[in-house]
């Protein structure tokens, strides 16, 4: 038995074939070329040979090829801030105005009043200072950028004081020892893992110390026998031994959720108000902006802060600073800021409302996936209010032969890719963190995923 691997057409047979060739006149020839190669390679390891067509085989290659690596996905799951969705979607306001800078040219460094040089750092500095009540502020890449910043710059070469509760490992097993060790400053820790009293850090004070610092616990919770030390205990503490204050809030939490039943995590303006000399916080959570990281206090300290070598290390780039900009100022009327910023908007839906949509989408369900709704809980997500569950209501789907994880994979790799659950054998979408009305795109990719 002759093996037909070894009759396989050469590449530029392949490239004359008409449709093949057709395939040229809407994509440059390196790209067909890789795609005619690709479809090669795989017919010589597989054991049935070359595909029934190859110009559909080349085409499919082709197009996988110059499809994006990053896309649009739609968020099914429930949770809010999902950081390998990308977290935080952006208000509209953001979006037109990272669309308006990215279109052409802008002022990023240049002052139009008096046509010098201008500074990136100003764009987001007032806003900023007028939505916390900090004197200054500054903006940089991501808040893990901001805290190396911040303690090279007040605390290069000293020993910083923290609690042994708080050396946290955040997404991606980035751990605070290790940033404070890239920062320059030397790590020393105080109290222990459940328990850290303000006089730990008061017996640790003593020539060598550079600052004192305090990570919240955003990503967990310490319940039981514990004990921290007050922020406004720690800011009075390094005020007296003449050092600074940093208090790293994490999430960047601007609006008052209380009413929502969300008090757990730290506002930056709560934290400014306690004496913290500088607080640390990210822009793309619970603040609800692009990803960035940002530095508010007393002027002195963000201007060692600005003026240090890190900070041109961890800029920011000029559409974040429009889209955090945009965000920024819709804090100005809080009630819009609830109702307009998409993360502020998902945290604070209303249970009925969560109904109707899930009524809505269970309808446009195909009837094959047996579409039921039943009461289950969303999550913040993103490293805040870890222990807060939001009640909503899900729509659960029999998968059938698929099995869940077969169907669960079939939306993720259609068009529009949808991220979903899996729980007790059914695949589970939450309305929650979908967009409003998508019950038309969610029932053509359900249909899609049933039939390939």
């Amino acid at each position: 038995m002759s093996d037909r691997r070894r009759e396989l057409p050469s590449v530029d047979r392949l490239l004359r074939e008409p449709e093949v060739a057709a395939l040229l006149e809407a994509a440059p020839r390196a790209a067909v070329v890789a795609a005619v190669r690709e479809s090669l390679a795989a017919a010589r390891t597989r054991r049935a040979g070359p595909p029934e067509d190859w110009a559909a085989d080349i085409g499919e290659r082709l197009a996988e090829r110059r499809r994006p690596t990053l896309r649009p996905v739609l968020n099914a799951t429930g949770v809010v801030l999902h950081t390998n969705l990308g977290r935080a979607p952006l208000a509209d306001a953001a979006v037109d105005a990272i669309t308006a800078i990215a279109r052409g040219y802008s002022n990023l460094e240049f002052d139009l009043d008096t046509g010098a040089r201008g500074r990136r750092s100003d764009h987001c500095r007032e806003l900023l200072c007028r939505v916390t009540g900090a004197e200054d502020a500054l903006v940089v890449n991501n808040a893990a950028g901001a805290l190396v910043l911040a303690l090279n710059a007040l605390a290069a070469g000293r020993e910083v004081l923290i609690s042994r509760g708080e050396l946290i490992e955040i997404g991606g097993s980035f751990r605070i020892p290790d940033i404070m060790g890239r920062s320059g400053a030397r790590l020393h820790e105080v109290g222990t893992t459940n328990r850290t009293h303000l006089d730990d850090y008061r017996r640790a004070l003593d020539a060598e110390t550079g600052g004192i610092l305090t990570v919240h616990r955003s990503n967990f919770e310490q319940r039981g026998f514990v004990a921290s030390a007050e922020p406004a205990d720690l800011a009075a503490l390094a005020q007296e031994a003449g050092v600074p204050y940093l208090y790293d809030v994490g999430s960047g939490l601007l609006a008052d959720l209380s009413a929502w039943g969300l008090t757990s995590e730290p506002r930056v303006v709560d934290a400014l108000a306690a004496g913290a000399g500088l607080v640390v916080f990210s822009g793309d959570k619970l603040l609800g902006g692009p990803q960035a990281g940002c530095l508010v206090g007393p002027r002195e300290l963000v201007a060692r802060c600005r003026e240090n070598p890190f900070a041109r290390a961890v800029r920011a780039d000029k559409l974040t600073l429009a889209g955090l900009a945009a965000t920024l100022a819709l804090y100005d009327d809080p009630a819009a800021a609830i109702s307009s910023i998409p993360v502020l908007r998902m945290l604070t839906i209303d249970a009925a409302e969560l109904a109707r949509r899930a009524e809505r989408l269970a309808a446009r369900c195909p009837a094959e996936l047996e579409p039921r709704t039943e009461p289950g809980e969303s999550a913040v997500g993103g490293g805040s209010f870890p222990g807060a569950l939001l009640p909503t209501t899900l729509v659960s789907l029999a998968p059938g032969a698929l099995g869940a994880d077969g169907l669960a994979l079939r939306l993720r790799l259609g068009e529009p890719s949808v991220v979903t659950r899996v729980a007790g054998g059914r695949v589970v979408l939450d309305p929650r963190t979908l967009p409003d009305h998508a019950e038309d795109e969610i029932a053509a990719a359900l249909a899609q995923a049933l039939q390939a």
